[in-house]
C-alpha cells in the first residue's frame, strides 16, 4: 500500500474516537446545546468521560458555573440540527427554539435531556485540565431508547463532512 504525506491539521479526522455529541448546559435560567465531537471514554467505572470545551464557547461557561451538563447522542435523523447547532452561538441565540429541540427535565443534573436523542448521559465535572480545555465528566445517570438497536449516529471528519455509523458487527472470539 502506497502512503502519502498528510497534513497535520486534518488528523483528528482519522482518530475521531465517537459520536458528535449535543451538550445541553444550564445554570442560573441560561441554557445551551452546542455539537462536540472532542471526546472519549476514560474509565468504565464510575464512567467518565474526558470533553473538550474551548473558552470560546458560550456552554463553556455555563458547564464551569454549574459543574455539570448532559451529553446527548443524536443520530442521522435530524443531522441539520446538529449542524446547526455547530454553527451558530448561544450566546446570542436560543439554539432550542431556532432548530426546535424538544427537552424534558433530567434527573440529577440542571441541564435538559434533549428528546429527539436516542441517548442522554447526565454528568458532573469529576475535574478539569485548564490549559487544554479538558473536562473530566463523570456520567451520574444514563438514558437510553430501547427502540434504537443500532442508531445510526454521526462521526465528525472535519469540514463539514460526517460519517454515519449503524452497523453493529459481532465477533464471537473477541468474548473471550
Amino acid at each position: 500500500m502506497a502512503k502519502m504525506d498528510f497534513p497535520l491539521s486534518e488528523v483528528y479526522g482519522l482518530l475521531e474516537t465517537g459520536p458528535v455529541v449535543l451538550i445541553t448546559s444550564h445554570v442560573n435560567g441560561k441554557r445551551d446545546v452546542m455539537a462536540q465531537s472532542w471526546h472519549t471514554m476514560v474509565e468504565f467505572e464510575p464512567a467518565i468521560v474526558a470533553c473538550v470545551v474551548s473558552d470560546r464557547n458560550f456552554s463553556h461557561e455555563l458547564i464551569l458555573e454549574s459543574g455539570e451538563c448532559v451529553l446527548n447522542i443524536p443520530t442521522f435523523e435530524i443531522a441539520e440540527k446538529v449542524v446547526g447547532c455547530g454553527n451558530a452561538s448561544g450566546r446570542d441565540l436560543d439554539k432550542f427554539a431556532k432548530f426546535g429541540l424538544a427537552v424534558s427535565p433530567a434527573s440529577l443534573v440542571g441541564a435538559p435531556l434533549l428528546d429527539e436523542c436516542y441517548a442522554s448521559l447526565e454528568c458532573r465535572v469529576f475535574d478539569r485540565i485548564p490549559a487544554y480545555e479538558l473536562f473530566l465528566l463523570q456520567v451520574v445517570k444514563a438514558w437510553v431508547d430501547p427502540d434504537v438497536a443500532d442508531p445510526k449516529t454521526l462521526h465528525h471528519r472535519g469540514f463539514g463532512a460526517f460519517m454515519i455509523a449503524g452497523e453493529t458487527a459481532r465477533f464471537p472470539s473477541a468474548m473471550k
